[in-house]
């Protein structure tokens, strides 16, 4: 009982932050995050017994995904659907020395990101999520999303080509920049 605790407390060390990001951006609520985060640890250690001991992240972003799905329907029974509303870089990646208007650029790229993602569904937002952002394997996807390798493949692919339709409807080059 013991080794396992241990083993939950190195996987909350590890993984804590990144699930609290992921989540984060599916909801776009911090506070909605930092719950739906400690809900995912307490799912983890009911059900560390089903833990294999390997791919300890695709399994910890699987429970963190079932309990944002379990959330958003709960809020869709109350009429209330979440949109992302923060797809920030991650902190460490911003340097605090930027310039003023390279920041406020990038500002207005993000918000523009987040509305284009508002559009695709929570399955095609994961997976670009875990693949673009967290750099996902295909098997990391296709164990954290229960889908088969064919699945995440296409399902990416399909993500992909939405997001750009979506970006191209909006006018932005393939660069990323409004026209």
């Amino acid at each position: 009982m013991k080794k396992r605790s241990l083993q939950l407390e190195q996987l909350y060390k590890q993984y804590a932050k990144s699930l609290y990001y992921y989540l984060v951006k599916l909801g776009g609520s911090t506070h909605l995050a930092e719950d739906l985060t400690q809900e995912t640890f307490v799912r983890a250690t009911i059900h560390l017994h089903t833990y294999d001991g390997e791919h300890a992240r695709a399994w910890l972003f699987r429970v963190a995904r079932n309990v944002y799905l379990d959330e958003w329907r709960k809020q869709k029974r109350r009429q209330t659907i979440p949109l992302i509303s923060i797809l920030a870089p991650k902190a460490e990646m911003i340097s605090p020395y930027g310039l003023p208007e390279e920041s406020m650029l990038a500002r207005e790229q993000t918000e523009q990101i987040v509305d284009l993602l508002s559009y695709l569904s929570e399955q095609y937002r994961s997976i670009l999520y875990l693949r673009e952002y967290e750099q996902f394997s295909y098997k990391e996807i296709m164990d954290a999303m229960l889908l088969t390798e064919n699945q995440v493949k296409v399902t990416l692919h399909r993500a992909r080509k939405r997001l750009a339709q979506l970006a191209e409807k909006k006018g932005w080059k393939h660069d990323g920049r409004m026209e």
